[in-house]
């Protein structure tokens, strides 16, 4: 081995060696460049024009990976601009003028959770285990009696980004001032209790279950029951009953908050 390490070095043989790497090293350069020209694929320049005009959040609330994604899906037809609810008005308009197609505007919104039991709402169970209502939701519906009831695990808050939600004595609020209609809550909600309300909204129904009122008071007391008296003197017939519950026309609410005042259960609150 000593012999060997000895042995004077040929610069003639090394000089050979280093020629033959620097040959194969053009040649696959030369591959490479000559394939990624081939096999690459033609971006259309509106998608790029659509990337800058959205919000830039890439918080995932459209449903696609992130903003790259979704001007893509917008150009393809796949999704519509009112998919985006970070993304301001102009920056829609701006949008839809790439696009060819006509602005419609539409007033900011946010969301509102449509419970208020949480700890005044009965337990069927103790639940133990991870925090996320969409695994409690797999044990029975969850530990609530009431199905439809918020879980008040805090999944929509800790999925959250904007930091608009928050788990307060065991239910969802969201803060009006924060968010930004996302819509991520809305689509991760096991209960469905999420909904967007423009943000010019004075009340909402704090109540989402369908069940007749002598059931609901077995099970929260802050439940709706159906009595209908908030729709009855409803001044603007704004409110109407479905399936045991109430539900706003936003179109038509002027804020009078009649509905508020009325209300026996205090289920229709003030935003």
């Amino acid at each position: 081995m000593s012999n060997l390490l000895l042995r004077p070095i040929n610069v003639n043989t090394v000089l050979i060696i280093i020629a033959i790497v620097a040959v194969l090293a053009i040649i696959f350069a030369v591959l490479i460049v000559s394939v990624s020209k081939l096999c690459a694929v033609e971006e259309d320049e509106r998608a790029k024009q659509i990337e800058e005009n959205l919000a830039g959040a890439n918080c995932g609330g459209c449903g696609y990976a992130g903003c790259a994604d979704f001007a893509k899906a917008l150009l393809e037809g796949k999704a519509t601009i009112d998919g985006c609810g970070p993304t301001s008005n102009e920056g829609k308009k701006q949008i839809c003028s790439v696009l060819g197609v006509e602005f419609v505007e539409k007033e900011d919104c946010f969301a509102v959770v449509h419970c208020a039991g949480g700890k005044v709402s009965l337990d069927k169970y103790a639940y133990t285990g991870n925090q996320n209502c969409i695994l409690e939701s797999m044990q029975m519906g969850g530990k609530k009696n009431c199905l439809e009831g918020c879980i008040g695990e805090g999944t929509c808050a800790s999925l959250c980004p904007y930091y608009a939600i928050s788990v307060k004595q065991g239910v969802a609020v969201a803060d009006r001032s924060l968010c930004e209609a996302c819509g991520v809550c809305v689509k991760k909600c096991p209960k469905h209790l999420i909904e967007l309300v423009p943000k010019s909204s004075v009340v909402y129904v704090a109540c989402s279950s369908k069940c007749k009122g002598k059931d609901v008071m077995n099970t929260c007391k802050v439940g709706c029951i159906g009595c209908g008296i908030c729709a009855k003197f409803c001044p603007e017939n704004a409110i109407t009953m479905q399936n045991n519950i109430p539900v706003i026309d936003y179109s038509k609410c002027t804020g009078c908050k009649t509905c508020v005042s009325k209300c026996p259960r205090k289920c229709i609150r003030e935003i």
